[in-house]
Order: C-alpha cells, then sequence, then structure tokens
C-alpha cells in the first residue's frame, strides 16, 4: 500500500558530502514523523534524524552540525544531506516513515530498501 524508496548513496572520500532522498507513494494521507536511520556492518540500526510534519526536528548526537533533514509534506519526501563525512559513517541508511492511509484514523509503519553509504578515509 506504501513504498517508501531511497536514492543517493553511495562512495565518497572522508570530509565529502551526500544527499539522500526517500520518496513515499501510496495510499497516504498524512506522514508523522519521517526519519532516516542507518546500520553499519555488525551494529544495531540506530536513528539518525527525525522531522515532524510541522518541521520540528531532532538529531543524534554525531550527526548534530553534519547532517540537515528537511522534507516536502506535498511530495511526501524527504531528504539527507550530510557534509563533512566520516568513515565511521559508512552504513546502509533506510528511511522510516509512519503513515495515516486514506479513509483510515490508524497509522502503519514503513521502511524503506535501504541505501548504501561508504565513506573512504
Amino acid at each position: 500500500q506504501v513504498q517508501l524508496v531511497e536514492s543517493g548513496g553511495g562512495l565518497v572520500q572522508a570530509g565529502g558530502s551526500l544527499r539522500l532522498s526517500c520518496a513515499a507513494s501510496g495510499s497516504i494521507a498524512s506522514i508523522d514523523p519521517m526519519s532516516w536511520y542507518r546500520q553499519a556492518p555488525g551494529k544495531q540500526r540506530e536513528l539518525v534524524a527525525t522531522i515532524t510534519s510541522a518541521g520540528s526536528t531532532n538529531y543524534a548526537d554525531s550527526e548534530k552540525g553534519r547532517f540537515t533533514i528537511s522534507r516536502d509534506n506535498a511530495k511526501n519526501t524527504v531528504h539527507l544531506a550530510m557534509n563533512s563525512l566520516k568513515p565511521e559513517d559508512t552504513a546502509v541508511y533506510y528511511c522510516y516513515a509512519i503513515v495515516r492511509l486514506i479513509g483510515t484514523s490508524n497509522t502503519y509503519q514503513y521502511w524503506g530498501q535501504g541505501t548504501q553509504v561508504t565513506v573512504s578515509s
């Protein structure tokens, strides 16, 4: 019913930048919030940043000042601008959304398929 499709990952040198995007499609009435998570090899998935439909943001401490999350409510998209990337930022980055479907008051959680970000030293 709802699909989240990420794009924008890749290989970048330390100190470089990448911009991830996630587009949600389907029977969407509203999405609140939209988030980015990441999972490095051998580690648990962790929250990177969250943004509400009103534009309120929250970041993990290690990303504050380097990453910026933004969204376009009309297009059901969320972006993550990542600057000053470090090798420890290497991970699969996942888009996550809590969606209210059209015609219902229920909300559901959805994950994207993930996009690989590799930062070389």
